[in-house]
């Protein structure tokens, strides 16, 4: 089968990797892809979203299925123009990855079906949010509705901070359109779980949980940003918080989309936070977690081209979603500046990846046959092992090989987890 895969960072090369081990998979395109992502797959120069280029494109190479990851062209309904075109997909329709494109919606989901979730009052005045935030407890969370590069959510711990963050969001648009409504939110604490799960809307089958490390800097300070490094499964994922998930939360969710005429296909990912009042949903992702996606996908034993046909067709089971034990770790090797100001235009050199090893490429273009940063996040390293000491310690070794100039990373991804291993 020839396979078409939108989006073009370090999670579709993930996922492009990971297709080309199926038995089925022939030639595979990435639009628009990357200059790592051209050693696995034809890129074509659309972007992902130019929905009729896309639609054009597939009809041209005459894909046989189509993968669609990335959330804007989720939420622009990509998977509804492919499917009208004749082509199968893995991905929400637009009005199922409406869980992610709107934090409203989503809310208002959890809290009419009672799923477990943060308090929250919704806004679409700055004066009236801010007249609020004057009687709230701080910190508290003030979240833009819709999409925004995963910057859309910040913690505010003053009355100025908050009025300052409306101001930014509502009066300034510095998140466009996404900002015109906002959530103020409870501040839930505790250890923070990503879980990607797959789902033919009847079925749910998690994969392996992972931890993300969003701050820019080390011991969790600076900037969030688009996540600088994964590692799987999360320790504080345990069995038991497994099973209490999946009747309180997965279930429930699906569920829901599908009382409201809104059934999801594809893979719904759960951000969660395991508060003392037990397992509550942070947000809600229509597709696979980025980088989340560089360490779970390293893990799956099983065939990803075939459980993505099953979500499509309905058929999906537990039995054919394997993964193998042990842990995998993604170290991300940014832009010095990131996420804010950097520069781009460096080669970049990097060894053949080894055994149990990958190099997910993210922000890199080719230029005249030379690999050049072009990006805030370059790329991943990633590593498995049978222990997570071993995947962390692996996935350094393989970061420190891997040069280009202003190259940074943070020197503590796994930390947390290995302590929390020790019970520490």
């Amino acid at each position: 089968m020839d396979i078409l895969v939108v989006g073009g960072g370090g999670r579709e090369h993930a996922v492009i990797k990971a297709l080309k081990k199926s038995r089925r998979a022939g030639k595979i395109y990435a639009l628009p892809g990357n200059g790592g992502i051209a050693k696995d797959a034809e890129c074509i120069p659309v972007k992902a979203t130019d929905i009729a280029g896309i639609v054009r494109t597939a009809r041209e190479k005459k894909v046989d299925f189509a993968v669609v990851t990335p959330d804007d062209p989720l939420c622009m309904g990509c998977v509804d123009a492919l499917e009208e075109a004749g082509v199968p997909c893995f991905g929400p329709t637009k009005n199922a990855a409406v869980i992610e494109g709107s934090k409203v919606f989503s809310k208002q989901l959890m809290k009419k079906y009672g799923i477990p979730t943060a308090a929250s009052e919704t806004f679409s005045d700055p004066d009236a949010a801010i007249a609020y935030l004057k009687t709230a407890s701080y910190p508290t969370v003030i979240k833009a509705d819709g999409l925004a590069l995963g910057k859309g959510a910040v913690i505010v711990n003053t009355f100025d901070e908050a009025q300052k963050t409306v101001r930014e969001m509502m009066v300034d648009k510095v998140f466009g359109a996404s900002g015109e409504h906002i959530l103020v939110e409870e501040f839930l604490t505790g250890p923070e779980v990503s879980v990607l799960s797959f789902t033919d809307g009847k079925t749910v089958v998690p994969m392996v949980s992972s931890m993300d490390h969003k701050r820019a800097k080390d011991g969790d300070e600076g900037l969030n940003t688009g996540g600088m490094g994964t590692v799987a499964p999360n320790p504080y994922y345990t069995k038991e918080v497994a099973e209490l998930c999946m009747e309180k939360i997965f279930l429930p969710t699906v569920r829901a989309m599908n009382a409201e005429g809104r059934t999801f296909k594809g893979c719904l990912y759960f951000g969660l936070m395991l508060t003392k009042d037990g397992p509550k949903v942070i947000e809600y992702n229509c597709r696979f977690g980025d980088p989340e996606t560089q360490v779970v996908l390293p893990l799956l034993m099983s065939d990803l081209l075939e459980i993505m046909l099953a979500v499509r067709g309905g058929t999906l089971n537990a039995d054919m979603v394997r993964f193998k034990p042990g842990a995998a770790c993604c170290v991300v090797l940014a832009s010095e500046g990131y996420p804010k100001h950097y520069e781009t235009g460096f080669p970049i050199t990097m060894p053949e990846a080894g055994a149990n090893e990958d190099i997910f490429v993210a922000g890199a273009k080719l230029e005249d046959g030379v690999l050049k940063t072009s990006g805030g996040r370059v790329l991943g390293a990633v590593a498995t092992a049978d222990t997570l000491q071993g995947a962390v310690a692996q996935a350094y070794a393989l970061a420190e090989k891997i040069h280009f100039e202003n190259a940074y990373m943070r020197r503590d991804i796994g930390r947390r987890a290995l302590m929390a291993l020790k019970g520490e």
